[in-house]
């Protein structure tokens, strides 16, 4: 399984951006997915998880409300939309995927100024 990221950018407080994951390889084999972020200094933390169908999801509680997981198994895409974003939310954001292991892209700065 392969994982690629696209979406992030620099963007100020407030906007919105929505993150993509591409998936290519054995995708039928992926179960659950998700979102984790990495600012500078500090350690990877989960934003959000979604299940093979989508049907359960899961935020982190810096997170709720603000952005939303989704996914489309006909694509192999996962997306996060990303609404009133803040500086905090600054870091490196990657897409991971639950197959025989864990897959992990190589990530996308995501840099919200204040």
């Amino acid at each position: 399984v392969q994982l690629v990221e696209s979406g992030g950018g620099l963007v100020q407080a407030g906007a919105s951006l929505r993150l993509s994951c591409a998936a290519s390889g054995s995708t039928s084999t992926i179960n659950a997915m998700g979102w984790y972020r990495q600012a500078p200094g500090k350690q990877r933390e989960l934003v959000a998880s979604i299940s093979r169908a989508g049907g359960i999801t899961n935020y982190a509680d810096s997170v709720k409300g603000r952005f939303t997981i989704s996914r489309d198994n006909a694509k192999n895409m996962m997306y996060l939309q990303m609404n009133s974003l803040k500086p905090e939310d600054t870091a490196v954001y990657y897409c991971n995927a639950l197959s025989t292991r864990l897959y992990w892209g190589q990530g996308t700065q995501i840099t919200v100024s204040s």
